[in-house]
Order: C-alpha cells, then structure tokens, then sequence
C-alpha cells in the first residue's frame, strides 16, 4: 500500500531497475546489494492481472522476513540467507537514496546481499497435488519416475518428495529429475540444494502443524556468493507454498489453501462460461474477489505468524 492507501502495482525508486517480475522489482543498490520490492501485482495462470491486490506485497515480504529469523535462531545459523534488512527505516538508514521513499518501501522491501542464481527451483512435496498429482493420476510417474501405485489426491507423503523444476523458455515450471539436476548443476551442489531444501521444509512444516496449518508443497531458490549457498527470493510464502487448514484436510479430494484460490476459482468461472480464453488481457476482477483474495493472504499471515500483519508499518 502506499501512503494514500491505493495497493501499489509499480514501484518507482531513485535506485537502477535491474527487473521487473510478475511480483517482484529488483533494484540495485550497489556490486553486492539488491533491493526486492514486493509489489501488489498478482498474476494466475500465467496472467499478470490489471488490478493490484491491497497488502499482498507486504504479506510476502514480512512472512519471508519471519521465516528467516526463525530459521537464524532455530537452525543456528546452519541456512544461510541473502536477507539483511526488512524494515523501512533500516533501509533507509543503510541506502541513503531511498531517503524520504518510506511509502514504496513500508512493509514490501527487503535489503538482500547479491546472489548469482541457481537456475533450479528446488521443490519440496509433503503432499500429492498440483502438477504432480496430475502426472500421478495419468501416468504413475512423478517428472517421469515412476511412485507407489493407489495414492490418493492430498495424500501425505512420507518422506517429502524432492522434486526439483526449472523454467522453461515461455516461463512455466517444468518438473525435472534429480538426475537431470545433478547433470545441470553438479552432484555436489545439486546434494547441498537438496539438503537444505529438506531442512527448511521439514522445520517450516513442523512450526506450521502446531499453527493448524498444512504446507503441503513448496519451492525454494538458491544462489551463491563468496563460496556459499545462500537461500533467496520468498521464503513459505502463500505465493511459493500451498497452505492447507489442518481441520479441513481430507485426502481423496482438493484442499481449501490459503491464497489466491479465489482468484482462480473466479478466474476458471470466466473461462467455463466463455468470456476469458485464458490470454492477457485477463478480465476486470469485481471488488469482492480483490477483497476476498487479499483476506486470504492477511489471514495466512496472522496463522503463521500469530499476530496480524502490522498495517502501518504496510501503508
């Protein structure tokens, strides 16, 4: 949000742009230093939609904020992260260029150390759904290997899956085998993604059970600098994850998330009554669903974290 309340779909920093995502603007702040502002652009089925939904750009960057202190003072420093401020003062205080730009910056922006990228997102899956449940239920395979037969939609899987991806040229994920992994990025460091991914998967899931909340899949990225492996961009996000209310889980069946599921449902109405054929431009989105999916995204927050999304500090 910015200062006069209006979500904000673009930010504009006296800093040089270096890319502008679905969500996120990248700036840089100098040869070691970026600066990811989390926009409250949402994109569904690959559709970066016209109208902006109110604090989810803040959502992102606070939760991710939250989980990387957890992560500092539960793992003992054993993840490694590019996170180095996430409060607005403190940005301003350490880039003085950003003086006076609180309203851009409140509750969005994060300060990062520099990263060269992993191209691999490193997916971590403690449920059957999505993607790979689709594949599953055509083919019994997952990225082409083959999983035990008779699972369930939602069913949990023990252990997780490590089910690695990466982009293909038109931007979609494409789920890969860790073979194909090892031969991108090498076995060692392909071993160490995997390790870590798992770590971070297993203690984010067990601080989200005694919330009431499922993470039933999520994705991470990594990068490194100076000889390390740093974990980088969103962290257990609504927007990276798939979050189920535990009271409601019942395999067999899709599960009710927390995030931007509205959106779709709606999104998939249009489609089935014919008056969106899936391309950009996509449909206006009536005030109820940008209400109802940025509830979505505050109530994930306060879950997780227990206690609201501090809206001040986010306008």
């Amino acid at each position: 949000m910015t200062a006069a309340g209006v979500p904000l779909a673009t930010s504009d920093l006296p800093l040089p742009l270096l890319h502008r995502g679905k969500v996120r603007d990248v700036y840089e702040v100098d040869a070691g230093r970026l600066l990811l502002v989390a926009t409250d652009r949402v994109s569904a089925f690959d559709v970066v939609m016209r109208e902006a939904i109110p604090h989810k750009g803040a959502v992102l960057t606070q939760l991710t904020a939250w989980w990387l202190r957890r992560l500092d003072a539960e793992l003992a420093g054993a993840v490694a992260h590019h996170m180095l401020a996430a409060d607005a003062a403190e940005i301003e205080r350490l880039v003085p260029a950003l003086h006076g730009r609180r309203a851009q910056l409140a509750g969005r922006a994060m300060l990062c150390r520099r990263a060269s990228v992993v191209p691999i997102e490193c997916v971590i899956r403690g449920y059957l759904s999505g993607s790979a449940w689709k594949e599953y239920r055509a083919h019994g395979t997952l990225a082409g290997d083959p999983l035990p037969p008779g699972l369930r939609e939602s069913e949990r899987l023990d252990p997780p899956l490590f089910s690695p991806a990466t982009k293909a040229e038109q931007g979609h994920d494409e789920n890969i085998t860790v073979a194909q992994m090892h031969a991108a990025v090498g076995e060692a460091l392909a071993r160490e993604l995997e390790r870590l991914a798992r770590l971070v998967y297993e203690r984010g899931r067990a601080i989200a059970e005694v919330r009431g909340i499922i993470i039933a899949d999520t994705k991470f990225e990594f990068g490194l600098a100076d000889g390390r492996v740093l974990l980088i961009d969103e962290v257990l996000t609504p927007d990276s994850s798939r979050f189920w209310p535990a009271d409601r889980y019942e395999p067999g069946r899709g599960q009710p998330s927390f995030d931007k599921q509205p959106l779709r449902d709606w999104l998939d109405a249009e489609r089935a009554a014919g008056r969106w054929n899936g391309d950009a431009p996509a449909p206006t989105l009536p005030p109820e669903i940008v209400a109802a999916t940025s509830a979505r995204y505050l109530d994930a927050y306060r879950r997780i974290t227990g206690t609201p999304l501090d809206l001040q500090e986010a306008t």
